[in-house]
């Protein structure tokens, strides 16, 4: 072994945790997701078929919300949870073996966006790794200013055809007021800070 090999480890072995943990963030963002995470466009799924690597493949969603997969073609996936999924193509490949056994992880979040517009120092539209509350949100986007009408922030939130206006007071959260919920927001949100 070279000199230059055994500094190397010798100086991973040394680094300290954060530093090592912190060279794969696509494990730490899929441990933090909730049991109830729907999968979405541009999210990084890795599925594994116990002994069938021609199928077993790790790659992103397409924009329309589908993946292909060898014997099965396309498969819809967005809007579905990873064990949604997982019972989908358990039934879809008992066709062609017997007892298949299949895993989804989400390895990348890259669909739970949302924007923040108004009177922010920086709006924009902010890709999340895990939940986010919309405190979390607008820290994110610089807090309202100073001229922002705090009382009056409104998530936008889309369900179908129908757009939802959610009242938001931030004062009644940042004084620790019950009666103002920090609530967790949802991929497509938008938060209006006038």
């Amino acid at each position: 072994m070279s000199f230059k090999y055994l500094l190397g480890v010798l100086v991973l072995m040394a680094a300290p945790a954060p530093l090592l943990a912190e060279s794969r963030p696509s494990a730490r963002a899929a441990a933090e997701l909730p049991p109830d995470y729907r999968i979405g466009p541009e999210d990084v799924l890795q599925i594994s078929v116990w002994k069938n690597e021609a199928i077993s493949r790790t790659m992103p969603v397409r924009p329309d919300g589908r993946i292909s997969l060898p014997l099965l073609n396309d498969v819809p996936v967005a809007g579905l949870t990873p064990m949604e999924l997982r019972d989908a193509l358990v039934k879809k490949l008992t066709e062609f073996m017997a007892s298949p056994e299949v895993s989804v992880i989400v390895t990348e979040v890259r669909s739970f966006k949302v924007s923040v517009i108004g009177d922010v120092p920086k709006p924009d539209r902010y890709e999340l790794r895990s939940a986010a509350t919309v405190m979390d949100v607008l820290a994110m986007a610089g807090g309202p200013t100073e001229f922002a009408s705090r009382s009056r922030i409104v998530v936008l939130r889309t369900s179908g055809q129908k757009v939802e206006r959610i009242p938001f007071d931030y004062n009644k959260v940042a004084s620790g007021d019950a009666r103002q919920e920090n609530f967790l927001l949802r991929p497509g949100d938008i938060v209006v800070v006038p």
